[in-house]
């Protein structure tokens, strides 16, 4: 088994899905008293929070670069980012470390293009809905079209994410406003939701929604334990 090694904190209770899908999914392979060999760091969120409702994010790529390097010394094979915004600077965590990061996009990409779909609603950060870093991996290196909420949508969405889940608030009303976000993007054609903040997850689920949601915390965390037994 390969080590793993996990940036979390961004927010912990996301980490927490990952460490715990991570650890079922070596378990449903290997059985026994099996779990999964990982390294994790866990950044202090507040920081690098701070700096991103600032338009600051670039100053928070430190402590970021410096966790990947850190579990990378302590032997992990592999790094994962257990988050959507924080690949916005993918290419740079890549380059300060030696061993391969596994993308969060591309464990997306290859989900929904092995489920067959092509269009696709997406909910995140405002960073994630309204850059490209994975709405452009998943149309040019999957084929995906990817449609976003409109502006005012796009600014609930990032304000619940921050405000509440980010904290560990989960509202009925809130849940409520991302079902009727998510009904919109069906009405304009998506066949499917990304879940793309991995937060969204704990807010809500399949009976959310009348399509496929794509939680994007729970293919990465399966992704990462399938990189871990790969040969």
């Amino acid at each position: 088994m390969k080590t793993i090694g996990l940036v979390g904190g961004m927010s912990w209770h996301s980490s927490l899905e990952y460490y715990r899908i991570i650890n079922e999914e070596i378990h449903a392979t290997l059985g026994g008293a099996h779990s999964a060999q990982c390294l994790l760091y866990s950044v202090d969120f507040a920081p690098i929070d701070a700096l991103e409702r600032e338009n600051r994010s670039e100053e928070a790529l430190a402590p970021v670069i410096t966790a990947a390097q850190s579990v990378e010394r302590g032997g992990a094979d592999f790094v994962a980012i257990c988050t959507n915004t924080v690949h916005r600077f993918a290419d740079k965590i890549q380059a300060a470390i030696r061993v391969p990061l596994l993308h969060i996009g591309d464990a997306t990409g290859r989900a929904i293009r092995a489920a067959g779909l092509e269009t696709v609603g997406l909910l995140g950060t405002r960073f994630t809905m309204e850059e490209d870093f994975i709405k452009g991996k998943l149309a040019s290196e999957y084929g995906l079209t990817v449609l976003v909420p409109p502006a005012d949508d796009r600014t609930f969405v990032n304000r619940v994410i921050y405000d509440e889940l980010c904290v560990g608030r989960m509202l009925a009303e809130s849940r409520a406003e991302y079902a009727a976000i998510m009904a919109r993007l069906v009405d304009r054609g998506a066949a499917a939701v990304i879940l793309g903040c991995t937060e969204i997850g704990l807010l809500v689920g399949p009976e959310d929604a009348t399509v496929p949601l794509f939680d994007t915390a729970r293919i990465h965390a399966k992704a990462i334990a399938a990189a871990a037994l790969a040969e």
